[in-house]
């Protein structure tokens, strides 16, 4: 259930069963979600909304995830949106690799889920600026 001051998230991810997890995990949690099941509909939708946070699967259709960052990244918007890989990419080169894209943070599925949540409310709902 949303609140008038909820967090906006975007997630992206190209398997629905995921999608619709995840879409129901940050919900339960008062986020308000909008989701899409490819990158390139994930910039689009990026652009149209300008969430708070975004959620992205790094291997999808259309755009993958890590240029999806890059682009969010160079349109510079303020605030500056918090981004999350979740991703089967698991080995550090790939971590570093999401990171120098312009992810904050990079999980590998199965990812927990609450410390994405962790993560996305230390940033979001209290500023903190922390790369971990």
């Amino acid at each position: 259930m949303t609140t008038p001051n909820a967090v906006r998230l975007l997630i992206a991810d190209d398997d629905p069963n995921v999608l619709a997890a995840y879409a129901l995990f940050f919900d339960v949690h008062g986020y308000e979600t909008w989701t899409t099941g490819d990158g390139a509909d994930a910039l689009a939708e990026y652009c149209a909304w300008r969430p708070d946070a975004v959620v992205l699967d790094v291997q999808m259709p259309a755009m993958d995830g890590r240029a999806v960052a890059r682009e969010i990244r160079r349109l510079q918007s303020a605030p500056l949106p918090l981004l999350v890989a979740i991703t089967a990419l698991a080995s550090p080169s790939e971590q570093a690799e999401s990171i120098r894209s312009g992810f904050d943070h990079h999980f590998v599925k199965p990812a927990d889920l609450p410390a994405v949540l962790a993560a996305i409310a230390v940033r979001v709902r209290h500023g903190a600026t922390d790369d971990s």
